[in-house]
Formats: structure tokens, sequence, C-alpha cells
């Protein structure tokens, strides 16, 4: 024992329906806080206009996401109570433009609520309807919760609760939601929260790929480093226990079901490139939003035609006789997309709000598969095309003409409100691809336009995902619909509309694309037609192109002229600049006719390649003109090798900066992975922090700078859930602040052995930084974090 111390105290995939499930004991990770300078405006702008979210007297308000535009405006989105009771749908985003001023609102609500807080239903009786409601095996009912249900956009008193259990098939886990009306006791909705449907491997779908899998000992586990640790196991056709999967030679699967690794490369090759997808494409880090892997786990249950999403993993059935496991990459971005919907937007799941959640797990899905481009699993615009859940060959649904599965809405009516959020999705599929493709003939399918709709040409998928991610990120309200008479700027027009004058400007061709593309689909809106004639302007570049060694810089002259109309304001924005490299516009916006200085600024770390520069002028319109931008890399100043003293410990408490007893030769207590020295943090079973750190000078020119350590964590905390003890591991500068976090371990990360960890420095080329591993423990309980063997390769 080590020394002492003073102790002190989505998709259900059944009847061909893509369905996600959320449970308590496995919630996803914490959202961060609001940012508290653009929060506290949008809170100052709410006191003084509380009419422009329908705010009335006995309301209170909770900020709980803020997002912050490139030119300083900001997005900041609430939650509501009122008279002391959640108002389910009474959410809404405050919009402020660069200078703090209100630049408009996000609002479910159709009026301001008077209603009473009074029940005439017993909670009781509310409870015992709630059964009624529930159709298969109820393990837990929780106590019915009195609120205001505003999801129509009216408030009405309201009972919630809350069901847990089993559906009919006895795999499929449920969580009901049952609405009953206060006043009547009728039931007046109801919403499962399942929103349904570097080692080689061979999967059954995508063919022979590329996965990050991590070395323990000699073996390989499906554990993937590069993507939050997000790890694969095999559930063995159970619905408890998972194992991870594990390999001698890192080479995975043959590509046939036979081989229960084939599923799990499909699976762990999914996660992967839908963390990739939203991280590289949207700039979110993972689905979480935290960098925190999505863990996956294969063969559940029995003939299960089921792959689900909890709020905080996959979970993916074998199929009919076991055959055709359900982990194609489309079902994969499917199910996980439900979970940034959820973390963004909350997108009621019923009614209009269900089908557009339903969309864009759809959207995102086949994004995916594109952005994936795997081998054998190439894009296309139809949803479970691999998996056969129909056996017949056919997919569960076809973006480009969604009634052709028999179900789904095509074009909007007023009936799609009461369909099935799989078959209401049609109209918002539908409006993407015409977006994306345009209608008619397209390589993917014939795309028909709704009654008289004139013809749709697309703007590519790049801009189509672009728009319809700001519109869910920023804009859409957890009740937001296709056609809403009551709140029509509560809709996905309106809201895909703000996205696309955000991103290219109002009346652009983009914004143009999108009311045409939602006419297609039989969505009207209240936006007036963009005339042909007005304010326009041109941009051009001189010189076109530069060249740059990395850290250095390049600039050039972003000209701007009026062509029609009256001069205007134009201000400047500059996408896909390299790694580590900057731009900056002086001035930053000009009149049109004037002209601003774009100067391109690179890192030591930026990458040596050639790059395409997009330079935007956004006013009434927005146009954009090239640049290309060669940057070679710094000759012959990197100096290569192991920068780290005393890496495995072996001089002992040299070198490094640690607490009284970290370094040490611990023998049996706590093996080393190397030598006879290791670093032991932690092992008290006391409260204690306990630090070891080292400062190295990284060279600036090199290709890699890759920081290791071999870590091994053993705890007598019993939690499976709690994090009580930790292991964070941060890059500092010379002064002390935290430049980064690479990594937070705890007791619930506990395993046999050890396991190498590997993180890229390579951001901090050419800086002194120091590597710093911090350990506590709380009261009782202890966690052992020991570390061996650590390296820092440049080369």
């Amino acid at each position: 024992m080590k020394r002492p111390v003073a102790a002190v105290s989505a998709a259900l995939l059944t009847s061909g329906l893509l369905t996600c499930v959320v449970t308590a004991a496995q919630a996803a990770p914490a959202a961060p806080a609001p940012d508290t300078a653009p929060a506290a405006r949008a809170e100052s702008l709410l006191r003084s206009n509380p009419g422009a979210v329908q705010g009335v007297s006995g309301e209170a308000y909770q900020a709980v996401r803020t997002k912050v535009d490139a030119n300083g405006a900001a997005h900041v989105r609430y939650t509501r109570t009122y008279q002391g009771l959640r108002v389910y749908g009474g959410d809404f985003v405050i919009h402020t433009a660069p200078n703090g001023t209100l630049a408009g609102t996000s609002v479910g609500l159709a009026a301001p609520l008077t209603l009473g807080t009074a029940a005439k239903i017993s909670p009781a009786a509310a409870k015992a309807t709630a059964r009624k409601a529930f159709s298969g095996k109820i393990t837990e009912v929780g106590a019915p919760e009195l609120f205001v249900d505003a999801s129509s956009g009216k408030g009405r008193l309201a009972w919630e609760t809350v069901l847990s259990g089993w559906k009919a098939d006895q795999q499929t886990p449920s969580k009901l939601h049952v609405i009953t009306d206060a006043s009547t006791g009728r039931v007046i909705g109801a919403h499962d929260e399942i929103e349904s449907v570097v080692g080689s491997g061979q999967g059954i779908y995508t063919g022979s790929v590329s996965i990050d899998t991590t070395l323990s000992g000699s073996t390989y586990q499906m554990i993937d480093p590069s993507h939050g640790n997000g790890r694969t196991c095999d559930m063995n056709n159970g619905t408890s226990t998972c194992t991870t999967f594990t390999d001698a030679d890192n080479a995975w699967g043959d590509g046939t079901n036979t081989n229960r690794q084939s599923a799990g490369v499909d699976a762990h090759f999914g996660a992967a490139k839908t963390f990739d997808y939203f991280k590289n494409v949207h700039g979110r880090n993972g689905i979480f939003g935290n960098g925190t892997g999505v863990p996956s786990r294969v063969h559940y249950g029995r003939n299960y035609i089921n792959a689900f999403w909890d709020g905080a993993q996959m979970t993916y059935g074998d199929g009919a006789s076991n055959a055709r496991p359900l982990v194609s990459l489309d079902v994969a971005g499917h199910e996980m997309s439900h979970g940034v919907t959820e973390a963004v937007a909350g997108l009621v799941y019923s009614g209009e709000s269900g089908g557009l959640n339903e969309a864009t797990s759809d959207i995102f899905g086949n994004m995916v598969e594109f952005y994936a481009a795997a081998p054998s699993d190439p894009g296309d615009y139809q949803v479970g095309e691999k998996i056969n859940i129909n056996g017949n060959g056919t997919p569960l649904r076809y973006m480009y003409n969604p009634s052709l599965d028999g179900s789904s809405d095509s074009c909007w009516t007023t009936s799609t409100k009461n369909k099935d959020v799989h078959y209401s999705s049609g109209v918002a599929n539908h409006f993407f691809f015409n977006l994306a493709e345009g209608t008619g003939a397209t390589s993917y399918g014939t795309s028909p336009v709704c009654g008289s709709a004139p013809a749709v040409t697309g703007i590519g998928r790049a801009k189509a995902e672009k728009i319809w991610y700001r519109a869910l990120d920023v804009y859409f309200t957890s009740n937001t619909s296709y056609v809403n008479t009551s709140t029509p700027a509560n809709t996905a027009r309106a809201y895909s509309l703000k996205a696309a004058t955000d991103l290219y400007g109002s009346c652009s061709t983009e914004y143009k694309a999108v009311q045409a593309a939602w006419t297609a689909v039989a969505v009207a809106g209240s936006d007036a037609p963009c005339s042909s004639t007005g304010n326009d302007f041109s941009v051009a570049l001189s010189p076109t192109s530069g060249s740059v060694t990395a850290g250095g810089s390049v600039a050039t002259t972003v000209a701007t002229a009026t062509t029609s109309g009256t001069a205007q304001t134009v201000t400047f924005s500059a996408s896909g600049l390299p790694t580590g490299a900057t731009a900056s516009f002086s001035p930053a916006s000009v009149t049109s006719g004037a002209s601003s200085t774009l100067t391109i600024a690179t890192s030591a770390s930026t990458p040596a390649g050639s790059y395409t520069v997009t330079v935007t002028g956004t006013g009434a319109v927005a146009h954009s003109a090239s640049y290309a931008l060669t940057v070679s890399s710094v000759g012959g100043s990197c100096t290569a090798g192991q920068k780290l003293g005393n890496p495995g410990f072996e001089s002992g408490n040299t070198v490094w900066a640690a607490s009284t007893g970290v370094i040490g030769q611990n023998g049996a207590s706590q093996p080393t992975h190397g030598g006879t020295w290791n670093a032991w943090l932690g092992g008290t079973g006391g409260t204690l922090t306990e630090t070891l750190s080292q400062s190295v000078s990284l060279p600036a020119g090199c290709a890699t700078y890759n920081f290791s350590f071999w870590l091994h964590i053993d705890t007598r905390e019993a939690s499976t859930t709690t994090a009580y003890d930790k292991l964070t591991v941060q890059v500092l500068n010379s002064s002390g602040t935290v430049l980064a976090t690479l990594a937070t371990y705890s007791n619930l990360n506990k395993a046999t052995g050890y396991t190498q960890r590997s993180f890229s420095l390579a951001a901090y080329a050419g800086q002194s930084v120091t590597l710093k591993f911090t350990g506590t423990e709380d009261a009782s309980l202890r966690t052992s974090f020991v570390v061996d063997d650590t390296a820092l390769d440049v080369s």
C-alpha cells in the first residue's frame, strides 16, 4: 500500500423504422457552460425586452448553451419555467449582433402563457393512465411531474410520467414519456426516448478500411485513442455484458459475418468517421461536443433487427437470423446524429418537429457515408440500403423521392403532422436532396417537384450540409415545424433561410436555392421572393496566389466594386486555411468600391502543402474568390529524437518535478512497465493532490511530435458511473497557463496491465512547454495512477 494520509469525510429498426434511448444511468456528458460575456449581454436584453420571447411575470430562464460566431455575433439558448413549472416547448434563443444589440429571437411560443397551475387530475390517476399506454414489460414507473406542455406553441397544464422497461420484443429498451392533460386526464401525447435507426480491418459493409486501436502489452484492443478512446465490444448475443474486442496482430475481421470482429470493424469505423465528420465539417468536437468518444456494442440480442442510440453509446443487433448486423455507415451516422440533435436543438420527438429530428439523422447519416468514402459503401441518398431490413434488397428510405417506400411524405400536406416521425421526415429529406443535388434526373435518382413548383438547381452537398447544421445549431427550437400558422417564424424554412443568410448572404444564390427547394416540397413561407435586380458587387483578389514558409505570412489585396444598385457595406471572411494559419483583413469591412488587405499568417506547425483559401465578401448578397496558398516547410531546422529527460524514471527523482514519493521503486506493489522505477500518483485512500511534470523545448519544422506514456490504473472504487479519483494530463506554457488538457482518466478507466497513451504536440512546435500529470483522490477508497516509459518523439 502506498504511504497513508489522514482520511477525511435515432435506430429502432423494427418494421422498417429508424427509432434512441436515453437512460439516467447512461446520461451523455454534460455540455460546457455558456460563455459568460455573451450570456450576460443576452440576459440584459431579455430583462429589458421580455416580450421578444413571449415572456410574462412569474417566469424564470436558464441559459444552457452559447455559440459565438467569428464576427462576434452570439446565440444564447435558454430553457423556461412558469410559476416554477418546466415549460416543454418553451425554449428560445436570443441572437445578438457583434455590437451586442438584439438581432432577433427564435421562439416556439405563439403567445404568452396565462394558464393556472392547479391540477384537477391527481398524480396517482395520471400514473395509472400512463401504465395503460405502455406496451411491453414495465420495470419502473417514475413519479408524475406537473409541467406546462407548450409543444404546440400554446401552453396547457399536464402531467408527464416516465415509464422504463422493455418493448414487446423484450430486447429493445424503452423509456416512454406519457403526457396526460391535468384537467381531463386524457393522454395527449407520448414519445419514447429511443430515437431509431491504426490497425486494419475487413468490415461486412465498409470493406477493407483502417481503424485506430490501442496496444496493451502484446494485445491490441478495439479502443480508439484518436477519437476520444471510443471502444467497440461484443455483446455475445446477450443484452447485459460486453467484451472489448482484442486481437494479436491488429488485423481485424475478414469481411464475413462468421468472424465476429467484422461487425466490430464496421461499428468502430462508423463511430470514428461520424466523430470526424462533425469535427472537421461542422467544428463540433465529436458527438458530445467535448472530445469524448462513443462506445459501440455489437452482436446485441438474438435475431435482433435493431440498432439504437441510448444517449451514451451505440448498440447494434445482428438482424434476422443473426445474419445481417445493422452496422452500416449510414445507420451509425444516423443514430449518433440523434445525440447531436438532442444536444443542440432538442427537437421534440413527435409531430413535425419529430419528423425534422428524424430527417436530421437521415441527412447527416448520409453525409457521413459520403465523407467516409468507404470502398464498399460509397455515399448515396438512401437510408439503410446495406442492411436489407425489408428482406427484398430495398432501403428503408429514399431521400430523392421519399414516397417510394410507400409510407413517407415527399410533399408536405396538412396531414404530415399526424404521421409517424419516420415518414414525416420525408419532407425535409426531399428538401435537402433538392438543395444539394437539384430536382429531376440526377446521378442518385429522379427527384420530382410537388405540384407546379419550378425546378431546382442544387448547390452541392458541401453547402447544403453547412446550411442545415447552422439552422439546427443556432436557430431551431424544440418545437420547430415545417408549417406553423401561429408562429410562422418558428419553421424549418424560415430558420434555414436565416442560416443561408449567415453563411452566404441574403438573396444569394444559396439563399434562393433554399427558397426553391422548400417550395419544391410544398412548404411555403412568409419570406419575400428575391428580386433579380438590386444591390450587387464583385470581389477580386490581386494576386490570386502566394507562397510562404511555415511560420511566415503572405498578403493579397481584396478589391470590391459596386455592380448594380447603390454601394453597400461588405464584410470579409476566409475559409479553407491550413492548420495553424490565421487570416486577418485590414479593414475588416469596406464600402463596395474600396479594397482591403488580407494577411494569412502561418505557424511553425503549419503543414507544407497546397491549399485553396476561399475569401468571401458578404453584404446584401455574398460573393467569393479563391486564393492558391502554397506552404513550404522550414528547411533543416528539425532536430529529431526523443526529447524527454529520464523518460523511464530509471535515474530516480531527477529531471522531473514531482510530489514527494511519486517517483520510486515500488516493486510488487505497483510493477513497472519496464525497468525498476515508475511514477505512482494517488493510491492513498484519502484526500490528496499529486503532480508530476517536466519542461521541454520543441524544435520547429518537424513533421511529427508524438508524446506518449504507459498508464496503469487500479482502484478500490466500486462505482461504474461516477469518477471519484482523477488523473489529468495537460500542456502548460512557460508562465504556467494551461494550453490544453490532453486527457482525463479516472477510477472508471481501471484496467489490468499498462496501456500506452499517445498525443500529438504539433500545435506547440517551436515552443517551450511543460507536460504535467495531476492526480487527485477523494476522501475514501484509493485509486492508483501509475505512469512509466514516457517519450516525446520528434521527427
